[in-house]
């Protein structure tokens, strides 16, 4: 089985993310995703061939960490972006929210504070199913940080590639049309298929 790059094309015209960022954003994605599908090919031919135990072997599976984790996040960021940014607060994720965070307002504050880390990374809210509670975390690098057994709800992009030909070193205006383009729908989705998740 073989990934297939996913078509946001969807997402071209949004409030404060030129098309030309968006297309190189597409493309960065699309390269997550073919090199996911030769490192899978790769580890399958020396596992075949009995090399597992080379550092040939060791270094692809640790690679591939990097590159699955970079697929698969960009598919959560692009897939939580193209909607109006108002998030339903009757829904059961802004109760959610505003129980675990004091206020809807406490955890946006929370979650761009987390977004200007300095670094390379990700802002994710995760909710945990065994403490039933929702988290925002600094992802870094893909495959670092995240949390066990956690899942993300929301997630935004904050590698330069993200931002940078629109905003340069402007990185909290580049979260302001973050959250203006925020498809809070896709994010109630994810927060309803977790098992065991309240209001």
């Amino acid at each position: 089985m073989t990934y297939t790059p996913r078509d946001y094309s969807r997402l071209l015209g949004m409030d404060g993310l030129s098309e030309t960022l968006l297309k190189n954003h597409f493309t960065l994605y699309q390269g997550y995703v073919n090199n996911s599908n030769k490192l899978l090919e790769s580890l399958e031919h020396l596992h075949r061939e009995g090399k597992t135990g080379t550092p040939e072997y060791a270094e692809l599976k640790r690679r591939l960490g990097f590159e699955f984790n970079g697929m698969r996040v960009h598919e959560f960021y692009f897939e939580n972006l193209g909607g109006d940014g108002k998030i339903d607060r009757s829904g059961k994720l802004a109760g959610k929210l505003a129980k675990d965070f004091g206020s809807y307002e406490n955890w946006e504050s929370d979650f761009k504070a987390t977004g200007m880390i300095r670094g390379v990374g990700w802002a994710a809210l995760y909710y945990d199913p065994v403490g039933d509670r929702l988290v925002n975390a600094w992802i870094n690098e893909h495959q670092v940080n995240h949390f066990a057994g956690c899942v993300p709800i929301l997630i935004m992009d904050i590698w330069e590639h993200a931002f940078m030909l629109d905003y340069q070193l402007k990185r909290a205006d580049y979260i302001e049309a973050f959250f203006r383009n925020i498809n809070w729908s896709a994010a109630e989705a994810r927060m309803a298929k977790t098992a065991g998740a309240s209001a």
